[in-house]
């Protein structure tokens, strides 16, 4: 039998972690037994989990009977790996073992070299800070997960579900796949090219400290996003001239006030796609683009999709 063997690092996310449990453990095959033989390992008997400890049955040397591993995300995402970690993850590629991350686990893999060279994903909030820690690796922020034959990475929270019916699905073929879906309740397959979805207008993580200036606009966009706005407007909303609001945007957030206002716009129009019946259209006045084209073309390219493939994919999320 197909042994998983998922690796619990201290600080791991127990959500990344209990995904892979139950995808590979809820595969029934045709003459009713489990595709897979499902373990936990760990460097210790007792690993914390944020509000929880988790307790596991198997060390690191069980790795060595584990046909794939995977490496759920840590909450510490560039944390201090253990060099035995290291040791048995670079061990296990050399014998041939497939090895799979979700989320920040993809920092876990780089540590151990096992991406360089390679193109794999993570969590698009972690993106600039894994491209700065490890620049030989081909990262690509934009998709759900990345199937590179051996390793595997994948983006955050729900990504993890698709990477491992993917695995399912590659290993037992489609109809496996189906009803491992239909017990997690979720779709069974969104391709690893499919964008995150993510509209990337949150501030970088090395602005946490200085978050003020701009504190009062970026409200004040939020709050009248909808309205025809202009560089002026949100500069007199910011009580400073035109270009003082460029540099600072540019310094604080790294895009233009336009781009940062087509953000807001864009995702103010997710909300309403996944939440409401309202046409894709009138969605798009609701939210202040000033023509259905115009609407289409930033949605898709802050997105990768289309606004009815968005609202096909997420409403069908919610009512599988």
């Amino acid at each position: 039998m197909h042994t998983v063997a998922v690796l619990a690092l201290s600080d791991v996310v127990a959500f990344d972690l209990a995904t892979a449990v139950e995808v590979f453990s809820r595969a029934p095959l045709p003459d009713g037994t489990n595709g897979y033989r499902v373990i936990v390992c760990a460097a210790t008997p007792t690993v914390p989990a944020g509000p929880l400890n988790i307790g596991t049955d198997h060390d690191l040397d069980a790795l060595a009977g584990a046909d794939t591993i995977v490496v759920p995300g840590r909450n510490e995402a560039a944390g201090p790996v253990p060099g035995e970690v290291l040791a048995a993850l670079r061990g296990a590629y050399e014998r041939g073992v497939r090895i799979a991350s979700i989320c920040a686990g993809a920092f876990t893999l780089a540590e151990a070299g096992l991406l360089d060279g390679r193109r794999a994903t993570t969590h698009w909030v972690a993106a600039d800070l894994f491209r700065a820690r490890y620049p030989a690796v081909e990262l690509d922020p934009d998709v759900l997960y990345v199937d590179d034959g051996q390793i595997l990475t994948s983006a955050g929270a729900s990504a993890g579900l698709d990477l491992c019916l993917h695995m399912v699905q590659r290993d037992h073929g489609s109809s496996i796949a189906a009803t491992a879906a239909r017990l997690a309740v979720a779709p069974l397959h969104r391709s690893g090219g499919q964008a995150q979805f993510i509209v990337r207008n949150q501030l970088p993580t090395n602005t946490i400290a200085e978050r003020t200036t701009l504190d009062a606009v970026l409200a004040w966009i939020e709050q009248n996003a909808n309205c025809e706005l202009t560089l002026a407007d949100i500069a007199r909303a910011g009580t400073m001239s035109v270009r003082t609001l460029n540099r600072r945007f540019q310094a604080e957030t790294g895009q233009t006030p336009m781009q940062w206002l087509t953000g807001v716009r864009v995702r103010h129009a997710q909300q309403l796609l996944e939440s409401t019946s309202e046409g894709v259209e009138r969605i798009g006045r609701q939210v202040g683009f000033s023509s259905p084209a115009n609407f289409r073309d930033q949605f898709r390219r802050l997105t990768g999709v289309a606004p009815q493939t968005y609202r096909s994919t997420f409403r069908g999320r919610l009512v599988s």
